[in-house]
C-alpha cells in the first residue's frame, strides 16, 4: 500500500513537472513570438514615421516656393504703383523735355516687363494648383487676389498708355518691352543661381579602409614598426571617386555596416550615427552649415 502512494506521488510529480516544463516551453515561445511581432510593429512605425517626415519636408518646400513667388509678384506690383504715379507726375506738363520723355519711356518698358514676370508666375502657380488637385484653398484664394491685383494694374497701365498716346508718344514705344534691362536681369539671376549652386556643393565617400585605399582616397602613415598608423586622406585625391551632392538637399550619408567613423574632421554634434537592429544604417547630418564648415568633403570608414 506504501508502494502504491510512493508510486502515485512520483507519478505526480513527474507529471507535474513535464507540465511546467511545457508551460515554460509554451510561454518562451509566446513571449518569442511576441517580441518578433512587437519589433516588425516598431520596424513598421518607424518606417511609416520617416515616410511622414519625408512629405512634410516636400510640402514645406512647396509652401516657401509658393511664398517667395507671392513676394515676387506683390514686390512687382508694389513697383508697378510706384512707376505708375511716377510717370502720372511726369506726364503732367503741357512740353516735355527729352531727358523726361525718355525716362516715362524707360519707366513704361519696365512697368511691361514686370508686368510679363507676374503674369509667368501666376501661370506657374495654376499649374501647381491643378497639378495638386486644385483642393488647396488658400493657395485658390491668393492667386485669385494677385490675379485680381493684376488686372486692375492691366488696367491702369493701358489708361495710361491712352493718355501718353493723346501726348504723342508713339504706341508701340508704349507697348515695347525692356528687352535689355530683362536680360540683364536675368543673367544676374543666373550668376546668383551658379554661385549659390557652387557654394552649395560637396563630396562623400565611404567604404572600408581597403576599398577607399583602392580608391586613392586614404592611406595610413605614422606609428612605430606597423603599430599606431593612422588613417588620412591622400593628397589630391580624385573628386571622382566621390558622390557628387547638395548640402541642401542631402541630409545623411548611407553607412549598412556593424560600425562606422568619420575619416574627416566634422564638429561634434553636427550628425550622428543612425543604428537600426545593431547596425549603423546611416550617418545623418543634422546641422549642414557646421558639419561642412571645416571641410566640403566627407569621408567614412566602414568597419564590417
Amino acid at each position: 500500500m506504501t508502494n502504491d502512494v510512493t508510486s502515485n506521488r512520483k507519478g505526480s510529480s513527474k507529471a507535474f513537472a513535464i507540465s511546467f516544463v511545457v508551460l515554460v516551453i509554451i510561454g518562451v515561445a509566446l513571449y518569442y513570438l511576441y517580441d518578433r511581432e512587437h519589433k516588425k510593429l516598431l520596424t513598421l512605425m518607424e518606417d511609416q514615421k520617416v515616410s511622414l517626415t519625408d512629405k512634410i519636408t516636400a510640402r514645406d518646400s512647396v509652401i516657401n516656393e509658393w511664398i517667395l513667388t507671392f513676394n515676387d509678384i506683390e514686390k512687382n506690383l508694389a513697383t508697378i504703383k510706384e512707376k505708375e504715379k511716377i510717370i502720372t507726375l511726369s506726364s503732367s506738363d503741357v512740353e516735355f523735355s527729352k531727358d523726361q520723355r525718355d525716362r516715362i519711356l524707360e519707366d513704361i518698358k519696365y512697368i511691361n516687363t514686370l508686368l510679363d514676370q507676374n503674369k509667368k508666375k501666376i501661370a506657374s502657380l495654376n499649374a501647381q494648383l491643378k497639378k495638386s488637385g486644385g483642393t488647396i484653398k488658400a493657395l485658390q484664394v491668393k492667386i485669385a487676389e494677385l490675379e485680381a491685383s493684376m488686372k486692375q494694374s492691366e488696367t491702369e497701365i493701358s489708361d495710361l498708355k491712352t493718355t501718353l498716346a493723346d501726348k504723342n508718344f508713339k504706341i508701340e514705344q508704349l507697348n515695347a518691352e525692356m528687352t535689355e534691362m530683362q536680360v540683364t536681369i536675368e543673367q544676374k539671376d543666373a550668376e546668383i543661381v551658379n554661385k549659390t549652386a557652387e557654394l552649395n556643393k560637396a563630396w562623400y565617400a565611404y567604404g572600408t579602409f581597403k576599398e577607399l585605399k583602392a580608391k586613392g582616397i586614404v592611406t595610413k602613415e605614422g606609428g612605430f614598426i606597423g603599430l599606431g598608423k593612422k588613417i588620412s586622406l591622400i593628397e589630391n585625391f580624385p573628386d571622382s571617386a566621390f558622390t557628387l551632392i547638395n548640402i541642401t538637399e542631402t541630409k545623411s550619408i548611407p553607412v549598412n555596416s556593424k560600425d562606422a567613423k568619420l575619416i574627416t574632421e566634422h564638429p561634434a554634434g553636427s550628425y550622428e550615427l543612425i543604428l537600426k537592429n545593431n547596425i549603423v544604417e546611416s550617418l545623418e547630418i543634422k546641422d549642414p552649415a557646421q558639419f561642412w564648415k571645416i571641410s566640403k568633403y566627407a569621408v567614412v570608414e566602414l568597419v564590417k
